[in-house]
């Protein structure tokens, strides 16, 4: 999609002042969503589908935990059988929960699964499409002809689910786009809403509305542009298009990194009104999401302006939301460090900061801070305010800018203004809040979710140059969280980078304990990107931006890949972290790891 058709996309109504966006009203069950209805909260379990017990036992348990929806996988009829005997235990305990049915490849299980459950997620990528990564020319008779196939395979769900008022999810995942779509759009955001919107207008066609989107990705760029566009796109179908939108991260991963990806991806979203259901996928006890997407839930009213500026004060935007450029300042030096213009992204802290860890400079390693921003020089701008703007911008000269503590815009929307508003050659001070926090008791959690949310949308949408985290008091916790909220967005990659998908009824192995075994054993490979996935279903696809991947290829047995081509197969699960750092050594990408640096 060309730049002058992005420029006739709108995704949110006011991109200066939070409004939640207008969606249908949709029932899961008991269960209302869209509309006025709160933004709900759901999760997976991980059990196998036919382990009863073992389904029940966890479904009550994020019910407890404040989840308001549970999917269950289920791969084929015979697992989607048991899904009565799950839900009547379920019920029989008093939980009135809805259940949704996980569905990839297997009509037959989805039609099987509507007769007991509230709701059926479908892929579109790989429900009666194909994905053999083959590479064809489609012409257009050639892919009607596709499309009506998937018309007959998908139309018995839809009058089923719409017969037993089910509800359906139309969830696109980056990682599993079909060969069609990919052959006609690329592995792109434009390929994962064209997927979805094939799969809705066929549902319309039959006078049936009950179902929501998503737009899954690991990264948090494509997921970000791929939801916006998803939602321009209803919004140009016209006023009937606007159903509900389901946010994930797909493979956020774990601990700190898992959700800081997940704020930034989900918050940003959140932060702009676009949003009717979240779910939190960690890499983790799925009862651990729960408190992290309430939190993120809460956390929207931080976005919200205080005040709306009026309209005069408002100016074009300085990025396109739909594809990522980064805003064009001019380098500068500040204390021998080049910052701006094509430079890393520079992480600031604050004299009394530094002070505190000066001591132990030399053993921070990775988090080292960079410039301290009482000396850096930096000129405090009110976007709001004409005659400071105009001041500024008369400086030929580029001149670090960033917004003064106090201001009573929501982070986000200032930078968005001040950008706007700013002469490009001047490079941008990102702050994670106009507001810091001297609380040494003040909860951690929530300062990393308002830090990821602000600093990392706003770094997805290329503005920003530098950044200073102010929540958080503790000055290593500080830098160590402007430093993974810079790697978790894709803008400065210092250490590994891991994409681990939540585990499910799917996984064929410990996916919790095997992500900590490849952590533990190659953490020091800066640069190196490595997935680690349970099962097939988003694998090579989510694959496509990693170095290498481990994927559960059968029970107990592991396939590693190198992109996304896979070159070892059925290895034993004992000896496939050996095997993986085997691989990485082959293609020249192992060091040894360094000596321990100081913990912050």
């Amino acid at each position: 999609m060309t730049a002058d058709a992005h420029s006739a996309l709108h995704y949110c109504p006011d991109l200066f002042a939070y409004q939640r966006r207008v969606s249908r009203e949709i029932s899961v069950g008991n269960l209302k969503f869209g509309g006025d209805n709160p933004v709900r909260i759901q999760s997976m379990i991980t059990s196998d589908t036919r382990d009863t017990d073992g389904c029940v036992k966890e479904i009550l348990d994020l019910a407890h935990a404040g989840c308001e929806l549970v999917r269950v996988t289920a791969q084929t009829r015979k697992y989607a059988e048991n899904l009565e005997n799950i839900v009547r235990e379920v019920r029989a305990a008093e939980c009135q929960v809805p259940i949704v049915a996980d569905i990839h490849f297997k009509p037959d299980a989805a039609l099987e699964a509507a007769k007991w459950v509230e709701k059926i997620r479908v892929n579109p990528g790989n429900y009666a499409d194909k994905k053999k990564f083959e590479i064809r020319e489609y012409t257009d008779a050639q892919y009607e002809e596709e499309l009506e196939r998937i018309r007959e395979e998908f139309t018995p769900l839809v009058l089923l689910c719409k017969d037993k008022m089910r509800a359906m999810r139309i969830g696109t995942n980056h990682g599993s786009l079909s060969d069609r779509i990919m052959n006609r759009y690329g592995d792109t955001p434009l390929g994962m809403v064209e997927s979805a919107l094939e799969f809705a207008r066929i549902a319309r066609d039959n006078d049936y509305h009950n179902f929501i989107f998503s737009m899954k990705a690991s990264n948090p760029k494509v997921m970000i542009e791929a939801y916006r566009l998803l939602v321009a796109r209803l919004m140009q179908e016209g006023p009937d298009w606007n159903y509900p939108i389901h946010l994930g991260v797909t493979e956020a991963g774990d601990g700190e990194d898992g959700r800081i990806k997940s704020a930034i991806g989900i918050g940003s979203l959140l932060a702009d009104g676009v949003g009717d259901t979240i779910r939190v996928s960690l890499t983790e006890d799925p009862v651990k999401e729960i408190p992290v997407a309430l939190a993120l839930v809460d956390n929207i009213a931080d976005s919200h302006l205080p005040h709306d500026p009026e309209d005069q004060q408002r100016g074009t935007l300085s990025y396109d939301p739909f594809s990522y450029t980064r805003r064009k300042s001019k380098e500068i030096t500040i204390n021998d460090l080049k910052l701006g213009g094509a430079n890393t992204v520079r992480v600031f802290t604050s004299q009394h900061k530094y002070d505190a860890l000066a001591h132990k400079i030399d053993k921070l390693g990775d988090f080292t801070p960079e410039i301290i921003v009482e000396q850096s020089g930096v000129t405090e701008v009110d976007p709001e305010n004409e005659k400071e703007i105009a001041t500024i911008n008369a400086e030929t000269e580029p001149k670090l800018v960033t917004i003064p503590d106090g201001h009573p815009m929501a982070v986000i929307h200032a930078f968005r203004l001040l950008a706007c508003k700013l002469d490009a050659h001047h490079p941008i001070l990102l702050k994670d809040t106009f507001h810091p926090s001297n609380d040494p008791n003040k909860d951690f959690q929530e300062t990393l979710l308002t830090a990821a949310r602000n600093i990392g949308s706003l770094l997805c949408d290329g503005i920003g140059d530098a950044v200073l985290v102010q929540g958080e008091q503790a000055p290593g916790q500080s830098l160590r969280l402007s430093y993974n909220i810079l790697q978790a967005a894709g803008t400065r990659i210092f250490k590994t980078d891991y994409v681990a998908c939540p585990s499910c009824g799917r996984t064929l192995f410990n996916l919790q304990e095997t992500t900590q075994k490849i952590r533990a054993a190659t953490g020091h490979l800066k640069g190196v990107r490595i997935a680690v996935m349970g099962c097939i279903v988003n694998g090579p696809g989510e694959m496509a931006d990693a170095d290498f991947g481990y994927v559960g290829g059968a029970p107990n047995k592991i396939n590693l890949y190198v992109n996304k081509t896979p070159v070892k197969f059925n290895i034993p699960e004992d000896e496939a972290v050996d095997r993986l750092i085997d691989l990485i050594k082959e293609h020249d990408k192992w060091i040894e790891p360094p000596a321990v640096v100081a913990e912050i």
